[in-house]
Formats: structure tokens, C-alpha cells, sequence
């Protein structure tokens, strides 16, 4: 029996004009405001335009390849966005109408959050339902102690570290993840352990000695969410003394805004203005190493 294999994550406009309706879709159906979508157009557009999409497909693409190579005709891999084309529900009509009736969900994010991975799982049992299809959904609910994803992040670290002592007080990485609604947390939710948990991890296997948790890329919702942010950090770690920072995105697995905005242009033009140096690792995006590990855990969780 085929197992259709469907790759989600958040999704991307590919085009000026798309911004509108996906940042509508974003906001449930609500059109932003014309100072809001004009701060969005300008980021879109400073860093080029995002390749999560193009990436995404090309993580699929290699997926399929591996999988095929250890388990030949066993696994399927469709993709789904969670906010722009091909949206999950068109994806999960597709692979229903294509007669596949087992489904593994794999979200591109390693940390559970009920605001991330539990919305994708709503997303799929939601589509599934609507069409009325018979599919049995395995969710893979996180995948960031994946022994196999550990050595990926503990060689980019590595790399990206060369020159610099981390058991030196001013030398710090900052492991970093997209925060979410601080009350979603107090509600019992695992995704700040788990952050602070794969930090651990990562900076053991890397021989890292001088670390933090830090949080990004809050959105203006009038409530408070997780912190501290990874900016108010780094200007903190200046005034402490600090000289060299580090910063790990680990909660992202793809370059995209909140890596190539987010990171690469806000944490870096403050990094110049207060005269700190910045680094950042490089991400997974499809390396052979981590769809190799994304292999593993489909495979895992497939039975």
C-alpha cells in the first residue's frame, strides 16, 4: 500500500501582487491595513523575494528521491501550504482522489507548538473531512532530537564558528525559534521546552559552551508573546561586554522572510550599529544530510 507522504509548511506569495491575498489569508480572511501590507512589501522586496516555495518543492523532490532508494513504491510526497497555493486542502483532495488512503504529515517546523504542528493537523483532518475521503492520518508530532538532523545543525554550527573560542564570555550563539502568543505556553504547551531542549542538544554535539534561547519575528497582536526577543538580546549582550554573537535559527529549516529579513537584515544592521560582529548558520534547506533525517522519521512513523 502507498503511503502519500504530504510536506507542509507555511507558504509564500511568489509575486508582489500575491502579497495582498496571502496576507489576507494570514489574518483569517481579513485584509491588513495599508501601513501593515506596505512594511510587508518592503521586506518582500529587500530581500528579493522569498524562495520558500521553490525550496520546499526542491525538499520534497530530494525526499522522494530517498525514500524511493530505500523503500522503493512504498511512499508518495505531495506538498501543502498552510497560507498560499497549493494550500493543504487542495493537496489532501489530490492525494484522496488519487486513491491513497494512508497519509504521514510532516511539518518543516522541528518543535510541536498546538499553534504550528497541531494547526496543520487541524488543517488536514479539516480537508479530509470535507471531501469525505477515507484516509488515516499519522502525524508526526516533532523531529528535533532526530539523531541524524543533531549532527546537520552541530556541523553548521561548527562551520560557522570557525575563528571564534564559544567558551569565551563574549563569544555567544543565540538558538532561536518564531515566537508565539506567550498564553499558549502557560496553557501548557511544549514548544519553549523544546527549544531549550534541542539548544542543549545542539550545543552539546557541537561543543558549544556559551549559549542562549532567544525568540523572533513576534507579530503586533495587542498580547504578549514569548520573548526575549532576539534583538533586545543582542543589544544586551553588547552592553554586557559582548563581541561576537552567533545566531542559530534553529526553529526555521528553510531560508525565507524570517531568515533572510528577520536575521540577515534587522539582527545584522543592529549588529553594525552597535558594533557587534554576527554570524549566522546556514540552513538545512535541502541539504542531502537533513532530507536524509526527514527520511528517517517518515519511515519511523510510517511503520
Amino acid at each position: 500500500m502507498t503511503t502519500a507522504v504530504l510536506l507542509m509548511a507555511y507558504g509564500s506569495p511568489r509575486s508582489t501582487e500575491e502579497i495582498e491575498p496571502y496576507f489576507t489569508d494570514i489574518r483569517g480572511g481579513r485584509p491588513p491595513s495599508e501601513g501593515a501590507l506596505k512594511t510587508l512589501v518592503n521586506r518582500y522586496q529587500r530581500i528579493g523575494g522569498s524562495p520558500l516555495n521553490e525550496i520546499t518543492q526542491r525538499q520534497a523532490d530530494v525526499l522522494a528521491e530517498d525514500l524511493h532508494r530505500r523503500s522503493p513504491g512504498t511512499f508518495e510526497v505531495f506538498t501543502g501550504m498552510k497560507h498560499w497555493h497549493p494550500f493543504i486542502a487542495e493537496t489532501v483532495r489530490e492525494i484522496a482522489g488519487r486513491g491513497i488512503r494512508k497519509v504521514t504529515g510532516l511539518v518543516l517546523a522541528p518543535h510541536y507548538s498546538a499553534k504550528s504542528i497541531g494547526e496543520y493537523q487541524k488543517r488536514i483532518l479539516a480537508a479530509r473531512d470535507a471531501a469525505g475521503a477515507q484516509l488515516e492520518l499519522t502525524m508526526v508530532p516533532s523531529w528535533y532530537a532526530h539523531p541524524a538532523f543533531v549532527e546537520l545543525v552541530a556541523s553548521n554550527l561548527k562551520e560557522a564558528l570557525v575563528g571564534w573560542d564559544t567558551t569565551d564570555e563574549d563569544t555567544r550563539v543565540f538558538f532561536t525559534a518564531h515566537s508565539i502568543p506567550a498564553r499558549i505556553v502557560e496553557q501548557g504547551d511544549p514548544y519553549a521546552d523544546q527549544l531549550a531542549d534541542s539548544a542543549r542538544v545542539f550545543a552539546n554535539a557541537s561543543g558549544i559552551g556559551n549559549f542562549e534561547t532567544g525568540w523572533q519575528s513576534a507579530s503586533a497582536t495587542g498580547e504578549p508573546w514569548l520573548g526575549p526577543d532576539i534583538l533586545e538580546r543582542l543589544r544586551q549582550f553588547k552592553h554586557e561586554g559582548g563581541r561576537r554573537a552567533l545566531i542559530a535559527p534553529v526553529g526555521f529549516v528553510a531560508d525565507h522572510l524570517e531568515v533572510l529579513f528577520d536575521v540577515d537584515v534587522e539582527c545584522k544592521e543592529l549588529a553594525d550599529e552597535i558594533g557587534l560582529e554576527l554570524r549566522r548558520i546556514a540552513s538545512p534547506n535541502a541539504d542531502p544530510r537533513f532530507i536524509h533525517s526527514l527520511a528517517d522519521v517518515v519511515i519511523g512513523y510510517s511503520g
